[in-house]
């Protein structure tokens, strides 16, 4: 299903061939806190940097990694929305290789890895 804001988004199979083989990419997580006590994946696979934070720090809240505008970023939510809202806005700001992760953290747990968790 598309996303409310034409965000280019990437499957969470394609995302878990990625991280399965290692390539390099920043997942770029925008969630707030207390959402990854309801599902997480492995501690040191992602960067987490909530919607709130990036709304009040804009573009100085994004780890070094993803500062490169040209960095390969996946952004992940809970669902897909905020992230395709990140993606675009990052788009607008002049990056050139950012994806939205379709269906979210809940999908990657359906389709790829129950233990992540679902809430």
């Amino acid at each position: 299903m598309p996303n409310p804001y034409g965000a280019p988004e990437i499957s969470v199979r394609e995302v878990a061939e990625k991280m399965a083989q290692e390539e390099s990419f920043v997942l770029l997580d925008v969630r707030e806190p207390y959402e990854l006590q309801g599902a997480t994946l492995p501690p040191g696979t992602f960067d987490l940097v909530p919607l709130s934070d990036l709304a009040a720090r804009q573009l100085s809240a994004l780890p070094d990694a993803a500062q490169d505008k040209a960095a390969e970023i996946i952004v992940l939510c809970h669902h897909g929305v905020r992230s395709a809202q990140v993606t675009a806005w990052l788009r607008q700001q002049g990056w050139t290789n950012v994806l939205s992760m379709a269906g979210g953290i809940d999908a990657y747990a359906r389709e790829i890895d129950p233990s992540v968790g679902i809430y």
